[in-house]
């Protein structure tokens, strides 16, 4: 072939490629119909921390807070748990996963992550897009997962993973015992960079991964067209050791993703009577009376919430004596509906009453007849002690058992979201304002 024609057929061949890349990126851009899933790792045998996958942090599962937001980030055709523990596979499920369960080979101290990816990604051949999302990352929010799938579907990225920026000085480690001198790996001494004057490093915070179904078929997660997406610092929270725990509630109550519903519109709390504002008991008197018992911390977290302009009202299935009802109103200066069978549709009736959406409603119930309450209320919490029914539909896990001052947590909790959306709304009108 001569030099003509060669040149002739580099350039019909370099046509070809921009033309064919044209293509795919209107594909991209316009109708990306690939199977996009969400693949949560969380194996039973954890040794830190057992269980750690289902731990309550924050009144919430580990693993809910991540479900959560991969549901709510509508950038996935499935969200799944991979799991060995029927516990854990519980959980997934009332949080609104799907479960793989994974085989026993896969499921070992030694297996790795990518082992269990690899595994769920041949069992499910309709699966073109694997996001593994970690599941001791409770700070994701949806916004995150939304920008970072853009990479795969409308840049045509093979690989898109998390990181975050970091500061550290790193110093060389000394394994010769003879020397004990070192060296600066990143940094000079006689000048030491200042924080503002240095752009730190980008280091993987393994909050998620996305991979095509090609590149996990090679035993990679990052390989391809790669980008990295740069995740903020306060939400690059990560598990791995129990004094981890305490600090990872404070962060997860001020910058972890509670749901779609905004919590500053809450004007409503219905609390059940029984097993919530007490503990079930009831107390008879040799000559018939009716006695109950309540906690005064209770008593002020009702005070608080109604300080804030939320109303309460008691609901109470079965019906006790008026004298008590009325004693226990006037004490809790809120109003007690009695005989309320179906809870469902005396909440309806109260909404609509009040003009009421589902989002401005906080639901305080600790059994089976308020599953539907628990799910559609915009806030919804139960008592430590409620049953597991109750567990499995609930926003909010307190710590507190009925009648021992978990009204009280409950409501600090609500004025704690107030509290942190309101100031939210305070910065973003800041930030229009300025720019």
């Amino acid at each position: 072939m001569d030099a003509a024609s060669e040149n002739s057929m580099q350039e019909l061949n370099d046509n070809s490629l921009e033309h064919i890349s044209n293509a795919k990126r209107r594909r991209l851009d316009k109708d990306d119909s690939r199977h996009i899933a969400a693949l949560i790792l969380a194996r039973g045998g954890s040794k830190g921390i057992p269980l750690k996958n289902i731990k309550m942090l924050a009144g919430v599962p580990l693993i809910g807070w991540v479900i959560r937001a991969a549901l709510d980030s509508g950038v996935f055709h499935s969200v799944w748990v991979s799991t060995d523990h029927d516990e854990i596979e519980r959980v997934a499920r009332a949080w609104g996963a799907q479960v793989h369960r994974r085989s026993p080979e896969v499921s070992t101290d030694s297996s790795s992550s990518l082992d269990t990816i690899r595994e769920f990604s041949r069992l499910n051949p309709g699966v073109d897009v694997i996001c593994n999302i970690q599941a001791t990352s409770p700070c994701l929010h949806p916004e995150d997962l939304k920008k970072a799938v853009e990479c795969i579907t409308k840049e045509g990225c093979d690989s898109v993973f998390s990181v975050v920026r970091r500061y550290p000085l790193r110093w060389q480690e000394v394994k010769n015992e003879v020397s004990q001198c070192t060296e600066p790996l990143n940094l000079d001494p006689a000048h030491r960079p200042r924080r503002q004057d240095w752009e730190g490093e980008l280091c993987e915070n393994g909050s998620f991964y996305f991979a095509t179904k090609e590149l996990v078929e090679k035993g990679l997660l990052q390989g391809g067209k790669m980008k990295y997406f740069e995740m903020k610092p306060e939400y690059s929270v990560d598990i791995d050791i129990d004094i981890d725990w305490p600090v990872a509630e404070q962060r997860v109550l001020r910058f972890g993703y509670f749901g779609k519903d905004k919590p500053e519109v809450v004007k409503l709390l219905l609390c059940n009577l029984s097993g919530g504002l007490t503990d079930g008991q009831i107390y008879i008197s040799a000559n018939g009376e009716e006695m109950v018992s309540i906690n005064t911390r209770d008593q002020a977290g009702i005070d608080m919430l109604k300080k804030e302009g939320v109303k309460v009202i008691l609901l109470e299935k079965d019906p006790i004596a008026k004298a008590l009802a009325d004693k226990l109103s006037k004490r809790m200066s809120c109003r007690i509906l009695q005989d309320v069978d179906d809870k469902l549709k005396k909440v309806q009736e109260l909404m609509e009453k009040k003009g009421l959406e589902w989002k401005e409603v906080a639901y305080l119930g600790n059994d089976e007849p308020d599953v539907k309450c628990l799910e559609l209320a915009g806030l919804s919490a139960v008592p430590m002690d409620a049953p597991t029914v109750a567990h499995n539909h609930a926003k909010y896990i307190c710590h507190n058992a009925a009648g021992h001052g978990a009204v009280r947590e409950f409501a600090e909790h609500i004025l704690l979201l107030k509290k942190k959306a309101k100031s939210q709304m305070e910065q973003d009108r800041i930030c229009r304002n300025t720019f």
